[in-house]
């Protein structure tokens, strides 16, 4: 029998997969955006198959209805760009913590078994050892990373003072196809793709030799899949992640290699609130959610080129 699932922020890059695949699963899916950040076109191809509300995660009453008879919230529903929290903090504040509170509350009210939540790698900061583990103390340096691991805390606290299953994935740099290369905040990986099926040279803040867990987006939509009905896991953090670490300058090479280019790179001074290194222990997830990557990196960035270039031939 099928269950009925609401993703938040389905709409977007991650929230897409995840009901994409809930939908090839047969179940019943409703997704809620308020497309500030999401696209329809991401969810096109499984239009029919859903039912899509346009509303924002803190209007709680849209919350109310939707959440009625649901198993199981994936809350992916976020304004998820480090810079774009230290020009509009207040805003990003509003998305992330007022809207998870209020998904909590309305999940809470409405009798839902579980919500699993995008946290955020950003809450480790710059840490100095080699791995993060979610017994680290968090470190955060930007307004995006306080509103991510807030919201994390929310749903700690939901777990425990009503009950509420709350799973929270803290994902490290996520990247693949229907991420956003044209927003002004777009992730590194799409954005260099693009800069090199264009032969512009990609622009690098810093000297290139910060490093990154760089995650394929169906690593992810696995561990949330698990997430929804593992045991042991509810009022937890889990680092979702490759598990490996590739510095920007390792990325160039390895696209390059691949796209069969050669453009330099243009390099910037550094922005505020990047963090210079970040990579996953897994240990937990692996152990509790029974999470193991099926793509590794190398895949991933082929799996994201092919999707990239079928873009740029459809808009030529």
């Amino acid at each position: 029998m099928s269950k009925k699932y609401v993703v938040t922020g389905g709409a977007g890059f991650i929230g897409s997969h995840i009901a994409t695949e809930l939908v090839q699963r047969g179940d019943q899916v409703t997704v809620i955006d308020n497309l500030c950040a999401g696209h329809l076109a991401n969810i096109e191809h499984i239009r029919d198959d859903i039912e899509f509300i346009e509303a924002d995660v803190c209007d709680a009453g849209v919350l109310s209805k939707a959440f009625a008879g649901v198993d199981c919230v994936f809350h992916k529903a976020a304004l998820a760009s480090v810079p774009y929290s230290i020009e509009h903090p207040i805003e990003v504040n509003q998305a992330c913590v007022t809207g998870t509170l209020t998904v909590l509350n309305e999940a809470q009210k409405a009798g839902v078994r579980r919500v699993v939540y995008a946290g955020s790698s950003s809450c480790y900061g710059d840490r100095p050892f080699s791995a993060n583990r979610e017994t680290d103390t968090p470190a955060v340096i930007s307004p995006y990373a306080v509103a991510k691991l807030a919201g994390e805390y929310y749903c700690h606290a939901f777990h425990h003072a009503f009950d509420l299953e709350t799973v929270c994935l803290r994902y490290f740099n996520v990247f693949g196809p229907r991420q956003d290369p044209n927003s002004a905040y777009a992730a590194v990986i799409p954005l260099f793709i693009n800069w090199l099926l264009a032969g512009k040279p990609p622009v690098v803040f810093g000297n290139g030799k910060q490093s990154r867990d760089f995650t394929f987006v169906g690593n992810v939509v696995q561990a949330n899949m698990l997430a929804a009905d593992a045991d042991g896991a509810s009022g937890k953090s889990f680092n979702i992640a490759d598990g490996g670490s590739i510095s920007l300058l390792q990325l160039i090479e390895q696209l390059s290699k691949q796209l069969n280019v050669n453009v330099p790179p243009d390099f910037q001074p550094p922005r505020k609130g990047d963090i210079l290194h970040s990579m996953a222990d897994i240990t937990q997830a692996t152990a509790v959610l029974g999470y193991m990557p099926k793509y590794d990196f190398e895949e991933g960035v082929k799996l994201s080129i092919e999707y990239y270039k079928s873009m740029a031939t459809q808009t030529a």
